[in-house]
């Protein structure tokens, strides 16, 4: 038992110290300057937000289908993460969440598992 609880500190800390290239990767979320341009636009009219679990929510009907392509990135991004950690996606979407919320421009909603949300 002992080893194991060894084994998940090391796993969240093998994650954790991937922040940096969270950070990194947070570029590569949205594919591209103008799309992380779009994302910000989307954010800061509050059609768009953040969540716990590293996705973004569409908040307004509109932003639907952004939302989706920005989280199908995200998606494929956390399986590969999770795989070479050995952890779950849910586990690399939480950490990740944490760096979004880090970088996301003030005003941006962030929805927590409470299902409420607030505003950067």
């Amino acid at each position: 038992m002992r080893t194991r609880k060894r084994e998940q500190k090391f796993s969240r800390r093998m994650i954790l110290s991937g922040l940096f290239a969270a950070a990194v990767i947070f570029g590569g979320l949205t594919a591209s300057p103008a799309r992380a341009d779009q994302l910000n636009d989307l954010r800061a009219s509050g059609a768009v937000g953040e969540a716990f679990d590293g996705f973004a929510r569409a908040r307004d009907a509109s932003a639907k289908g952004f939302v989706d392509g920005v989280n199908e990135k995200r998606r494929q991004i956390y399986v590969k993460r999770a795989k070479s950690e050995n952890v779950s996606v849910d586990q690399v979407g939480r950490v990740y969440a944490a760096q979004i919320l880090q970088k996301a421009p003030k005003g941006t909603w962030f929805l927590g598992e409470d299902g409420k949300w607030t505003q950067k």
